[in-house]
């Protein structure tokens, strides 16, 4: 059974080897020279079971009123003349309820405790190593309101099995000490000890060399054109004359060389931001947009090393997380709604190293700074689509538990061979083994051991 999976980020490469591992041959296809070189590239490093609480939830929408005309804003959303944008966020309202941030929240979280274990029993069987830090993520607090707002849905996790506890400054200082300098700053923390950090580019290059060894053939370069349906599906039916609709080929083009058609059995999408551009001329909508996402990697001041953070940390105010990469430290966050632009913002940029300057100045080179922007895939729950893709509106986190008539005949008219593992938004790297592992098993006919909407699955 030959699977072509398509992109070569950090979810399309461990996708890439779960099915190889299952006996899948597997071809991955991805425009880029190397893996990871786009959304993986420089992200926030974190496996952050504990980050689970969507963007989605009853405070957003006043935040977001209120950063509209901010430039530096954690979440910025520019108003375009954008049909898919204004759907999106209308989406993104929905699911702002206090019943559907929870309901998302489990999602999250649930994936992300299988997810994470999946990690760490890939790391054993490889003996990877990746630049990961096993000190677990302190999330500190500089607002009182947002302390206060932190409180309800840390103990929500912990009844959800995620080990997520309030601890006092004392004590995050001396689980962090480089947070010393702030401590008169600080009105509160809480504590993952079982979270992790790594660079999730080294990760997916190395995962992707450890792929070619055990067969997986990549086509880098390879723009991916279009996927072509079966003559025996038509979209002139609504009902694709009544059978499954199927993929014949996908239509590539290799830098250099004519277009042409790989064939394989199954296909799986795992494009991120540019999925919906590929479904949607097969009548397959993904409510993803593209949230950019802002990073910055400054060198670690070798005269004062330990003033610079070890443990992973989320400054929950400014929606930024730091991880200790080497002798790096990488510091990302915000998200900006502006459609595909992958210009660097200098505004938001600067807003982050002076954030730097503040928490870490004497611990890291501000001067000597890598920024990066990289489009993250959101969908308007946050909970990613993983699973069988169907014709129509593919549903997402709570929503997906529909049981309208529309819903329930838009799943029973699922691909025969299509299928799909995208919209992780900001958890990319965090989900990256459960969500590659789960549909790996999906594909194979076997229901993963997690609770967790899966597209298509009736539940």
């Amino acid at each position: 059974m030959h699977v072509a999976v398509l992109g070569a980020g950090v979810i399309g490469v461990t996708t890439a080897w779960y099915l190889r591992q299952a006996g899948f041959a597997v071809t991955v296809l991805e425009r880029e020279p190397a893996a990871a070189l786009q959304t993986s590239f420089a992200n926030g490093g974190q496996i952050s079971v504990s980050h689970a609480t969507p963007w989605a939830n009853p405070g957003t929408p006043a935040k977001a009123f209120k950063w509209l005309l901010r430039e530096d804003a954690p979440l910025l959303f520019r108003l375009r003349a954008d049909k898919a944008q204004l759907k999106w966020a209308l989406q993104f309202l929905q699911q702002c309820s206090a019943k559907h941030a929870d309901a998302n929240l489990i999602q999250m979280l649930n994936l992300g405790l299988y997810s994470r274990a999946a990690l760490q029993q890939l790391r054993q069987d490889l003996g990877i190593e990746y630049q990961q830090q096993l000190r677990g993520i302190l999330h500190f607090y500089t607002s009182a309101s947002e302390f206060k707002a932190a409180v309800a849905p840390t103990k929500r996790m912990q009844a959800l099995g995620c080990e997520r506890h309030m601890v006092s400054i004392d004590h995050a200082i001396s689980l962090e000490p480089a947070l010393a300098p702030i401590a008169h700053k600080l009105v509160g923390a809480t504590y993952t000890s079982q979270d992790e950090s790594g660079n999730a580019h080294l990760f997916t290059k190395l995962l992707a060399q450890l792929c070619e060894q055990a067969g997986v053939q990549f086509l880098y370069d390879t723009d991916i054109l279009s996927l072509t349906l079966s003559k025996l599906s038509t979209l002139k039916s609504a009902h694709y004359n009544d059978k499954a609709p199927h993929i014949d080929t996908v239509r590539i083009q290799t830098q250099g060389q004519s277009p042409r058609h790989l064939q394989a059995d199954n296909y799986v999408v795992a494009l991120g931001s540019y999925s919906p551009l590929l479904t949607k001329p097969l009548g397959v909508s993904l409510p993803i947009f593209p949230a950019k996402g802002y990073s910055a990697t400054y060198q670690v001041n070798p005269d004062a090393p330990h003033l610079a953070p070890f443990v992973s940390l989320i400054d929950d105010e400014f929606k930024l997380v730091t991880s200790r990469l080497g002798d790096t430290l990488r510091v990302a966050g915000t998200a900006e709604f502006n459609g595909y632009n992958l210009s660097l913002n200098r505004v938001r940029c600067q807003a982050i190293t002076q954030r730097v300057q503040q928490l870490f100045g004497q611990g890291v080179m501000t001067e000597a700074v890598d920024y990066w922007t990289g489009l993250r895939p959101m969908t308007p729950s946050n909970v990613p689509l993983i699973g069988r893709a169907h014709l129509g509106q593919v549903q997402h986190g709570s929503g997906n538990r529909s049981h309208s008539a529309a819903n329930t005949d838009n799943r029973q008219r699922k691909f025969s061979n299509l299928w799909l593992n995208t919209g992780h938004g900001t958890l990319g790297w965090t989900h990256a083994c459960g969500s590659a592992k789960a549909l790996s098993l999906l594909m194979q006919g076997i229901t993963p051991e997690v609770d967790f909407d899966f597209v298509a699955t009736q539940q």
